[in-house]
Parts: structure tokens; sequence; C-alpha cells
């Protein structure tokens, strides 16, 4: 696999003991091609590859438009020790960028599933949407089969608010069980935190 490039310190949004966060440029198309490329990846997503166009004149503008309008958005996660890309993480902000709530949300490579990234990583950013950012709600929405995923919402601090059901022409295996979605408000967060905040 390909190693991400040396990134400089301005490019990174967060840092944990075993992960960096930097922001996406576009230089990363291969990486965002290669990872919605892989169908385990996507199996709770949409279930298919994720058209390499779309990714380069949709997602990445996205992202990179994001950066522009606030402080949140969605970040390259990289290995510190190899410096390569395992995914991206992400405090997505509504349209007009406004960061009161943001969704809490997560795509890793396979390879680096089952080493809890996705938590290491979702607890950081969480921390920083509260300590930094000034959100006052944190939330993310999984399908309820989706097990692995809610496993790590919950280790982030979120809790599950409720279960609902969405219609889809071609649905995926499981949707027959609905979505769930997890949420977590600056006074629970900061209640947690305790007097040594």
């Amino acid at each position: 696999m390909p190693r991400c490039r040396k990134d400089s310190p301005v490019d990174v949004v967060a840092a944990t003991e075993r992960l960096l966060l930097r922001r996406f440029t576009p230089a990363d198309i291969d990486d965002l091609v290669t990872l919605d490329a892989d169908p385990a990846v996507m199996r709770f997503l949409t279930g298919a590859p994720t058209p390499r166009a779309e990714i380069e004149h949709v997602v990445l503008p996205r992202i990179l438009r994001d950066y522009r309008r606030g402080p949140a958005g969605r970040w390259a996660a990289v290995e510190r020790s190899t410096g390569d890309f395992v995914g991206w993480l992400a405090l997505q902000p509504s349209g007009d960028g406004d960061v009161r709530e943001v969704e809490l949300g997560y795509r890793l490579r396979t390879s680096a599933w089952g080493k809890g990234y996705a938590t290491e990583g979702a607890r950081a950013l969480v921390h920083k949407a509260f300590a930094e950012l000034g959100v006052d709600r944190v939330w993310a929405q999984t399908m309820a089969v989706n097990t692995a995923s809610r496993r790590v919402l919950e280790k982030a601090g979120l809790a599950h608010v409720r279960t609902f059901h969405v219609h889809f022409d071609d649905p995926l295996p499981g949707t027959e069980h609905g979505e769930v979605e997890y949420e977590l408000w600056r006074a629970d967060w900061e209640r947690r935190q305790g007097p040594e905040r």
C-alpha cells in the first residue's frame, strides 16, 4: 500500500496515541477510492463501491469545501508508526458549517479493524467537539445490525436514543431491523469529566 505524504503540523487536527487525523488533500483520491472499493467496508453503507468519478467530483470536493466553512469536517486517519492511511474519521457539520450539532462518523480499511482505532479516534473527536469546537451535541447513526459500529459509539460515550425504519428501494441485508441513532450532549460529557477538568 502507498504511504501517506509527510504530514505538516498545520494539516494535523487531532492526534491520539497511534493515529494522526489530518486534513485531506487532492492527493488522497486513490486512498479514498481504495477504501470505498472494499465490499466489507461498504457492507452497511451502500453495499457497493463508490465510483471514482463520484469521489473525485463530489465526495472530495465536499470534504475540502467543509474545511473552508468551519472547524469541523472529515479527516484522514494515518497510523503514526507507519504513515499509512487507514481511513477517515469525521465530525460532520450541518450543510452550512454550523457546529452546534455534528455527526460522528468513521470508515476504516479492513486491515485496521479490530485494533481499537475507531474507538481511539472517535473518543479523540468527541473530546475535540466539546473541548475545542463548542459543540452542543454529537450524534451518529448506523444500521441496527452493525454491532461493531454500535460498540464503537458506546465506547466513545454516546448513548442509544432511538431505532427507526427508513424505506429503501433496494435495501441492504439487515435493513428490516432498522437504523439506530446515538447521541451525547455537552452537559453529559462535562459531567463525566468530573471536577478535575
